[in-house]
């Protein structure tokens, strides 16, 4: 195993309890998890049981000594840590060690780490970083809330998970999933089927989130029954939704009109999220964004929540975050 250039530091940690099964979940297969550890905070990492002892600069020492607490404490939760869950750990652990040179965010950082899972059917989900979780917090005090981003910051995937959570506690009776009926330089009309059928493709990323929470012979039956029900954002015309989790995605490409016809829908003992990212409108040229015109109208009312993400929220594949990135850049310059 390659040893770090600079070895001034030991930091030795013993896991409890002395669990075989929670202990191997930690290291991955092939002890995977512990060589992405070793090769993003370039320390060396050498285990016995619940012994671990890790080499390197003391500062990286001690954020790689973190990270195999808080991944440990997660097998109480999470039967499986995948390398993907270490990177996110990673990723969220830096973003808290930037924070620690200020006593002003140490709220913050409690508040980072006492934050609870969004529970579903399928398993638990938990929130990634501070924008993350107080995006969920909004969620849950909020009856309407605006997630703003680039792809990746787990904007609509987080809003599905609590729609789910909070079908399963009784709390709404029914889950609309809504989309506008915008080409993203496709035609829709060559598409067999209604209106409802043509956007169905467009709306797979909810409705894989929805089959990893609940499964998919319950999100069928839910479908049939209408408790999940499919609505484009032409057919919400004239409706008032009570006791519903109503989620509008993409909704960076409505129209003024549209997205205030969508936001005086709302009813009684209703949630609504509205997911959108700004770099990605595909409305005709010249035509205003109703997700952009709402964050200037609504702006000051108390009741409503806006969450904005930046390309650090990012928690897909890490290079998702230099695409995202590069694109900025780019057409900032040009």
């Amino acid at each position: 195993m390659k040893q770090p250039a600079n070895q001034t530091a030991v930091c030795d940690l013993t896991l409890e309890p002395n669990d075989a099964q929670r202990l191997a979940s930690l290291r991955g297969q092939c002890d995977d998890n512990l060589r992405l550890i070793e090769t993003r905070l370039n320390v060396d990492i050498r285990s016995r049981d619940n012994f671990f002892a890790i080499t390197g600069e003391p500062k990286h020492a001690e954020h790689a000594l973190s990270v195999l607490k808080n991944l440990y404490q997660e097998t109480t939760e999470f039967s499986d840590i995948t390398p993907e869950e270490v990177h996110l750990h990673l990723r969220e652990f830096e973003r808290t060690i930037s924070m620690t040179s200020s006593p002003n965010n140490q709220e913050t950082i409690s508040e980072l780490d006492n934050f609870s899972v969004i529970r579903t059917k399928k398993g638990n989900i938990k929130p990634r970083g501070l924008n993350q979780q107080r995006y969920v917090r909004s969620i849950q005090t909020h009856d309407i809330n605006f997630g703003i981003g680039p792809a990746g910051t787990g904007k609509t995937y987080l809003a599905v998970a609590c729609a789910v959570e909070a079908l399963l506690r009784d709390e709404v009776e029914r889950i609309l999933l809504v989309r506008p009926a915008v080409e993203a330089g496709e035609r829709l009309g060559f598409l067999p089927g209604d209106l409802a059928q043509k956007v169905d493709p467009y709306l797979r990323p909810l409705y894989d989130a929805l089959h990893e929470m609940l499964g998919f012979e319950t999100v069928a039956k839910l479908q049939e029954r209408n408790i999940i029900e499919i609505a484009p954002l032409a057919y919400m015309r004239g409706r008032t939704l009570n006791g519903a989790y109503i989620i509008l995605d993409e909704s960076q490409n409505t129209t003024r009109e549209q997205m205030k016809m969508f936001l005086t829908r709302i009813g009684f003992g209703s949630t609504a999220v509205i997911t959108g990212d700004m770099s990605q409108i595909d409305l005709p040229k010249g035509t205003n964004s109703g997700l952009i015109h709402a964050g200037e109208v609504l702006k000051s009312v108390g009741d409503i929540s806006f969450t904005y993400f930046e390309s650090r929220d990012v928690v897909r594949h890490p290079i998702v975050q230099s695409i995202v990135d590069a694109y900025d850049v780019f057409e900032k310059d040009n």
